[in-house]
């Protein structure tokens, strides 16, 4: 059976509080099982039968919209895909390990565009580099903090896809958990 990792946008942020014991429950009443959180920013770790990502994303959307009163985007991930994204080395290894630096991965609900790739690339600063496989988005977060600052909604109208924002280490942590 599956293990699946839901990344949800719009939980504990904006005003959107909502507990992660009813998180999980909402999770439990889809029919999931195994269902936990991992920290209280939208993370869901849980096991399904189901292989149809993109239907299971809907089926969340739809019942977490329902239940909480505002749309939840929602981002699957196997944790064998999410393995494999933390293990992805987008920038050169010193670059990643340099005190300071952050590490980010935008989690895409589709692959960006040709045309979405190069608005991204185009807000390459000295602060800020970004990188793009499959539906991942990676931000490099320079110790130089100058220049633009972006977020996930400027990042999002960049890439031109749906897409929410999660440190690596967040990554790899639900990773080390559960692979």
């Amino acid at each position: 059976m599956p293990k699946y990792v839901a990344f949800l946008r719009a939980i504990n942020v904006g005003g959107h509080v909502v507990k992660m014991d009813q998180l999980r429950k909402l999770f439990e009443a889809m029919g999931f099982t195994n269902v936990e959180t991992f920290i209280a920013s939208g993370n869901v770790i849980f096991d399904c039968k189901s292989k149809n990502a993109p239907s299971l994303e809907r089926k969340i959307e739809s019942h977490l919209e329902k239940a909480l009163g505002y749309k939840v985007a929602t981002f699957l991930r196997t944790t064998a895909e999410l393995a494999n994204i933390a293990n992805y080395l987008p920038f050169a290894k010193s670059e990643l390990e340099a005190e300071g630096n952050d590490l980010f991965v935008a989690f895409g609900a589709q692959i960006p565009s040709a045309e979405g790739k190069r608005r991204l690339m185009e807000l390459r600063t000295n602060a800020h580099d970004f990188h793009c496989n499959a539906r991942e988005v990676y931000w490099l977060r320079r110790r130089l903090r100058e220049g633009a600052e972006y977020s996930g909604p400027a990042l999002e109208k960049s890439v031109g896809i749906p897409i929410t924002v999660r440190n690596s280490t967040t990554v790899k942590k639900i990773v080390a958990k559960y692979s």
